[in-house]
């Protein structure tokens, strides 16, 4: 039976009063103490059950017995590989993305690959009617009504009614799209609040936790890039998961942020079709299926994990019609543009303050990998001398503010894949342990970077590039 008590909470610390105060004793804020309504059954509270999970016994970690983690295997293998081998069963997933980027999408594939194996699969829609989401899964499958038959549908607002759901057909996995939009009537705020969000989210923790099942939240994202709600959100689920790339190109990566059962590094990569989201498995091949030689444009061996994807870097420079030159980056930091561009113009005789600079990492991937920052200055500096390099280069390395060329983790891992794609030029940073391997160039500095693009680059007649005679005054030297 459910009880209610009405009890007083502070809207920045949490902390919990019997009576009402102006003053927060706990974070010393004024005014943010507010009544608030806590739902208490025959198990007791849901900050009493917490507890219950916990223990005061001090144990060595040798006397820590450790539990058999089951999973539960989605049938999409990049959904598996960024989760660390499936779903861990009493747990909460987040998942967030940009408007129309395939959130939903994603998540009607697992609920059908799942069903598909005989297990109950209970999806909660609060933003779209059940017929609109059939309408998504017949898509997807045309014989879903057959192949899905333990797959549910629920189109309801009221977490307390997808509660009671769960209890009758006592699901493997739970699926809630989108948090944002539930509520509970035992809090009187509005949907979308954060007081709203924070109850709803612990109530499907602790509904995941006590009948052993997987819970998939989706989640909003604000402009900032961040999920929309309390960042205690994040803090309280078991998994975070960011769904990145442009909707309007056909690539998507799934993105680790948080695993508590396994490790950030992994990411899964999807194709966007009519059919919906397929697995990527060459990744190199999908990312470079074009002609990729042209002026600013080169590519780079980046790692996503444990796997060596090539990534092809685009930049273009143009004389500025504003007071300011602009510095727009796409699929990484712009920071990091403008940090390149000043290292160019102290270190490489190269003037930008006339020029905007553009540079875009081809695909809608966000690379975060310093690793790019050699073959986003060759870029650069190709698109500023108006010259092109052949198609069998390949670089990578670090930049630091001196103008130095750092070396990277998995140097191995790295050569081999552009070595295995047929780039028999490829530019590396230069180590202690350097070999004569005939297919690498070691550079030391970007001066060296300037003097291997000049013997080997295409010159690509202009009239709004440098002309013959600043060319000629050019000579790149530190």
């Amino acid at each position: 039976m459910v009880q209610t008590k009405r009890m007083y909470r502070c809207q920045s610390c949490e902390e919990t009063y019997v009576s009402w105060s102006g003053l927060c004793s706990a974070c010393g804020e004024w005014d943010t103490i507010k009544e608030c309504v806590v739902s208490r059954n025959k198990f007791g509270t849901r900050s009493e059950r917490v507890a219950s999970e916990l223990s005061t016994e001090v144990l060595q970690i040798a006397e820590i017995q450790s539990p058999n983690v089951k999973r539960l295997e989605t049938g999409i293998s990049e959904l598996d590989n960024v989760l660390g081998g499936g779903l861990v069963k009493g747990s909460v997933v987040l998942i967030g993305g940009d408007p129309g980027i395939g959130k939903s999408t994603l998540m009607m594939q697992l609920s059908m690959a799942i069903a598909e194996e005989e297990h109950c699969v209970i999806y909660a829609t609060s933003e779209e009617s059940a017929y609109q989401s059939k309408m998504r899964a017949v898509r997807l499958n045309s014989d879903v009504e057959k192949a899905c038959s333990k797959l549910y549908i629920i189109a309801d607002t009221n977490l307390d009614n997808i509660e009671q759901a769960v209890e009758t057909h006592e699901p493997s996995m739970l699926i809630i799209d989108s948090i944002q939009m539930l509520h509970q009537s035992s809090v009187e705020k509005p949907i979308g609040s954060t007081s709203q969000i924070q109850q709803c989210c612990m109530s499907l923790i602790h509904l995941a936790r006590e009948r052993g099942i997987c819970v998939c939240i989706v989640g909003h994202m604000t402009k900032e890039g961040l999920v929309a709600g309390p960042r205690m959100l994040e803090h309280m689920v078991d998994v975070v998961l960011s769904f990145e790339g442009d909707r309007h190109d056909a690539l998507r990566g799934l993105r680790s942020i948080k695993n508590r059962f396994g490790t950030t590094l992994e990411i899964g990569l999807f194709e966007m079709t009519a059919k919906g989201l397929h697995n990527v498995d060459d990744v190199a091949s999908f990312l470079l299926q074009e002609e990729h030689e042209g002026l600013g444009s080169i590519v780079c061996p980046v790692m996503h994990g444990s796997r060596c994807l090539l990534v092809e870097v685009q930049a273009l420079t143009a004389g500025t019609l504003f007071g300011q030159a602009r510095r727009r980056a796409t699929g990484f930091d712009s920071s990091r543009l403008t940090r390149l561009t000043a290292v160019l113009e102290q270190h490489a005789g190269l003037e930008f303050v006339d020029q905007d600079v553009y540079a875009n990492i081809v695909g809608g991937l966000q690379i975060r990998e310093p690793a790019t920052d050699l073959a986003i200055c060759c870029a650069i500096i190709c698109a500023r001398l108006n010259m092109s390099l052949p198609r069998s280069v390949a670089m990578y390395g670090e930049i630091g503010l001196d103008g130095r060329v750092r070396n990277v983790p998995h140097r191995e891992q790295r050569v081999k894949q552009i070595v295995k794609r047929g780039f028999s030029q490829n530019i590396v940073p230069i180590t202690r342990n350097e070999g004569g391997d005939k297919n690498l160039t070691y550079v030391a500095s970007v001066g060296d970077l300037v003097t291997f693009i000049q013997k080997n680059g295409i010159s690509i007649p202009s009239n709004n590039r440098l002309s013959d005679g600043e060319k000629s005054g050019f000579n790149g030297s530190v």
